[in-house]
């Protein structure tokens, strides 16, 4: 969605459409619970775990650090991973809510 249509939307409503594009593959989940089962992860460490290219993870880990759900440090030539646990703790809330909303009222749907 180009930024002059996400302008449209509230803030919140763009803040869930980020969480859950990061969400949106299964390599970015399987890195995510990684981290989370790990609480700190290497990049190698990673690509070791998956079935993927260091390249392939790369990219699903700028993903997920675009999305603000981990951060990253510099330790040499290694980037050490993890969960950021502000902004994490942000996407559960907001995710929550939203999926919290909605209240089955009837089964007569569709």
């Amino acid at each position: 969605m180009g930024a002059s249509k996400s302008d449209e939307f509230s803030v919140k409503d763009n803040k869930i459409a980020k969480y859950a594009k990061a969400l949106s593959h299964p390599a970015r989940v399987a890195i995510l619970k990684l981290l989370i089962k790990k609480q700190a992860c290497i990049c190698g460490d990673i690509v070791d775990e998956l079935p993927l290219s260091q390249s392939t993870v790369s990219q699903h880990l700028k993903e997920l650090k675009e999305a603000g759900l981990i951060k990253g440090n510099i330790d040499g030539v290694k980037i050490c991973y993890c969960i950021d646990e502000k902004e994490w703790t942000v996407a559960k809330q907001l995710l929550h809510e939203f999926f919290s909303s909605y209240h089955l009222i009837s089964t007569n749907c569709c």
